[in-house]
């Protein structure tokens, strides 16, 4: 059963997320230069990054990727608790996940040097992989039917938003040099460049063989069958995968095989509405 709590606006799941948390995330926590963090709107390539971010962390090495849960290398800064252990935390620098939107992130960020990695995904692959997720997790409210989910993502009434606004947001940084603009498509259609490229971004200059460990590790296999990457570790009351595994195809372009032609053409005219004349253009905007 998925339960909500309305902070400024936004729903985020009571599971995962208290309002005094957000609070203070949002007006207390401070951001340290030395940060690293993981931003995606929900089902955009999370896990994908925090396994790079955490091979890159360890030089290649990957021990502590095969024996430490994802949501403890690379915490989400919005789940219980986590914002008030990590303002105390000594070790450095600190590698953080979270799905907030831009205006409700730690006001600290706008005067600090902490690094932005910020992945996107094509919007109908995102709604495809929300629809699995809310079957197999409490943290979303499970659709009667994949229209349903449809409309909820083109309103944003659903957890996190509306992702249109979370694009919009966490994009004014763009430009600057702490902000490094990933997307999903990239690290599909080239892993070892996307690699290469966010390595640099953290100030890493790796020699070859780092980086082809680094990729051997990241693959969609490699996270598939690592039960610290795929949520396996979780009882099933939290997330049920015999309904769909966590990690289902990790493909792009999926949502050809569930869209139907009018709800693409409905959903391409809001799109084109809501992102009329926005400068940035992304790999799906080109096809």
């Amino acid at each position: 059963m998925c339960e909500l709590i309305n902070y400024k606006g936004i729903f985020f799941p009571t599971l995962s997320t208290t309002l005094k948390d957000l609070n203070f995330i949002e007006n207390e926590f401070q951001v340290r230069d030395d940060d690293i963090f993981n931003i995606t709107y929900p089902k955009s390539g999370t896990t994908w990054v925090t396994d790079i971010v955490s091979l890159i962390h360890t030089n290649g090495d990957p021990t502590w990727s095969k024996t430490v849960p994802n949501w403890d290398r690379m915490p989400w800064l919005e789940s219980a608790y986590v914002s008030d252990r990590l303002q105390n935390e000594n070790s450095s620098p600190r590698l953080i996940t979270s799905h907030l939107p831009k205006h409700l992130f730690s006001k600290s960020l706008s005067h600090s040097k902490a690094k932005v990695i910020y992945t996107v995904r094509n919007p109908k692959d995102v709604v495809v992989s929300l629809y699995y997720f809310s079957k197999m997790s409490v943290f979303f409210k499970e659709p009667d039917n994949f229209n349903e989910i449809v409309e909820e993502f083109l309103t944003g009434d659903l957890p996190y938003g509306s992702w249109f606004d979370h694009i919009k947001g966490w994009m004014e940084l763009m430009g600057k040099d702490n902000f490094l603009l990933n997307t999903y498509e990239d690290l599909y259609e080239d892993l070892r460049g996307s690699v290469i490229r966010i390595s640099k971004f953290l100030g890493k200059n790796f020699d070859d063989a780092i980086i082809d460990s680094i990729v051997e590790h990241a693959t969609f296999k490699s996270m598939k069958d690592n039960k610290m990457s795929n949520f396996t570790l979780l009882p099933g009351t939290y997330m049920d995968q015999d309904k769909s595994p966590f990690m289902r195809k990790g493909v792009t372009g999926d949502w050809k095989n569930h869209f139907t032609v009018v709800q693409s053409e409905y959903f391409d005219k809001i799109y084109k509405t809501k992102m009329h004349n926005y400068p940035v253009k992304f790999p799906w905007d080109r096809m």
